[in-house]
């Protein structure tokens, strides 16, 4: 039994990772802080975790070193680069939800967080944990880079059209949807229930911080020069994430081909879903899972490929893939605490 400590866990990531490690037959969660809701259990904050009776702390990294095995930061960018470091020379392994060393080169993190990158050293030694990419990577790692949402659908839906050579150009168009959940528990105006309600609206045109992210995962799947233009929309909805992908093709690919590699390619995947071709995933149907629903057409005129990629931004886009990575870091069965029916309605 290991034991856990999540930091940041009063947020909305980290309150999703608090009900999956509570629920781990070999995780022991021992350790929950949030500055802002310290001194308050894990219950009073969330009713629906009710019966946990853990108390906030304020994130202290002496304290957290000394009784934990395993550390998730559902943190901000930058509140990572302060708490890795010491977290690791204290032997603990760390799997980081947050931005802060998902980007190997600093000069481009600076770039688009505004912030120097204080821990460039570990940059090299962190995994990027996209475990149906790059499972390979994670047993025994000490920093696991959770990706963002955006990137691990859209990562999903490029891999195996690339991975084939049936793209033929780097420009790649992505078309994306989140629920309100994506922007975080603080209160921000653009977030209010009447602002998002019966509203869609595009944020951070070719100004979203995935859009690097997503670009070096398709240069890593064997993209050349990938140029991505990414454009996210907030939805009103409290969960849920879909990503459109478009990709030029070459002559004469076809829907029905696309499907059967698509499937081959994920058919020992516990978490990806392909549909038939014809049919496109919906967030409805991944909603709470760790699930990755996958549909694919192809527009022959225009010789586009496009690829849709559904997950729920709070579990396979947060807290559920930093459960699988650590199941695969840990030498626990991938699916442990994870392989659950969803509602269906």
């Amino acid at each position: 039994m290991k034991r856990v400590a999540i930091i940041g866990a009063a947020g909305y990531a980290g309150a999703e990772l608090t009900r999956l490690v509570l629920g781990h037959p070999d995780l022991e969660l021992v350790t929950v802080t949030s500055a802002a809701e310290a001194g308050k259990t894990v219950a009073d904050v969330y009713p629906a975790l009710a019966g946990c009776t853990l108390v906030y702390a304020e994130p202290a990294l002496a304290s957290i070193a000394a009784n934990v095995d395993i550390a998730f930061l559902a943190v901000p960018h930058t509140a990572a680069l302060a708490l890795a470091p010491g977290l690791l020379d204290a032997g603990i392994t760390v799997i980081d939800a947050s931005a802060d060393f998902r980007l190997r080169d600093a000069s481009i993190y600076a770039a688009w967080y505004g912030v120097e990158h204080s821990a460039p050293d570990l940059l090299a030694d962190a995994i990027y944990g996209l475990p149906e990419l790059w499972r390979d990577a994670l047993p025994g790692a000490r920093l696991v880079a959770c990706p963002g949402c955006y990137p691990t659908a859209t990562l999903l839906a490029a891999a195996p059209a690339i991975e084939a050579g049936v793209v033929t150009s780097g420009r790649v168009i992505v078309d994306a949807k989140s629920g309100v959940s994506g922007a975080g528990r603080s209160a921000v105006p653009g977030t209010h229930y009447v602002a998002v309600n019966e509203s869609v609206a595009a944020y951070k045109v070719v100004a979203h911080r995935h859009t690097p992210e997503i670009a070096q995962g398709l240069a890593d799947l064997g993209l050349s020069d990938p140029r991505v233009a990414f454009t996210p929309h907030l939805v009103p909805m409290t969960r849920g994430l879909l990503s459109t992908v478009y990709f030029e093709a070459g002559a004469g690919t076809d829907t029905d081909a696309i499907y059967s590699m698509y499937a081959e390619r994920y058919k020992d995947e516990p978490f990806v879903t392909v549909h038939p071709s014809g049919r496109m995933p919906a967030t409805a149907e991944v909603r709470g899972s760790n699930r990755a629903h996958i549909g694919v057409a192809v527009d022959a005129a225009s010789r586009t490929l496009v690829v849709a990629c559904a997950i729920d931004n709070l579990v396979k886009g947060t807290s559920g893939q930093a459960v699988q990575c650590a199941n695969i870091v840990l030498g626990i069965p991938e699916t442990t605490g994870l392989d659950l029916p969803v509602p269906v309605l």
